[in-house]
């Protein structure tokens, strides 16, 4: 069963293997990172990881049993006791819930581990699949947007007795 951990420095090379190998997948239902991410690729971890020691981000992966990424779950801009919740699952560990439960246990450290009381989130209509996540994980739509010019939704989730 595959692991949800708090990000760390060793994690880089599967990360970065990860978002190479997903990059074109993810791309047609959320913003692409860019080439400069790629280029800029260890510089900007370790400026998660200071973020992630800051307090103002929680960055997760969801790791399987060979240490290989099939997941990022992350928390970010933490303030006020919420925080934005963003999650990408590898192509090759898609359609079997562990987004799902990914984001089951990313509410229950937020609100548990983190004192956070609220998670927004946000999804491109065509995006189906995240919209069905944020769905069975207890999210409320509470709006619209547009996200890289294609409209979305916004969702929020309090975390009260979680």
């Amino acid at each position: 069963m595959p692991e949800l951990q708090l990000l760390r420095a060793d994690h880089a090379p599967a990360l970065l293997a990860f978002e190479r190998e997903n990059r074109a997948y993810f791309a047609a239902v959320i913003p692409d990172r860019g080439d400069d991410y790629f280029a800029r690729f260890d510089e900007i971890h370790r400026a998660r990881l200071a973020e992630q020691e800051a307090g103002v981000c929680y960055f997760h992966v969801l790791v399987d049993a060979a240490g290989g990424v099939l997941g990022r779950i992350n928390l970010v801009d933490v303030a006020d006791g919420a925080a934005d919740l963003g999650y990408r699952i590898a192509e090759r560990a898609a359609g079997r819930g562990l987004a799902t439960s990914a984001v089951r246990e990313i509410c229950r450290l937020a609100a548990g581990s983190y004192g956070l009381t609220a998670l927004r989130a946000a999804a491109r209509q065509e995006n189906a699949a995240s919209r069905t996540v944020l769905d069975r994980n207890g999210f409320t739509v509470t709006g619209e947007i547009l996200l890289s010019g294609r409209p979305g939704l916004t969702y929020l989730r309090r975390l009260q007795g979680s």
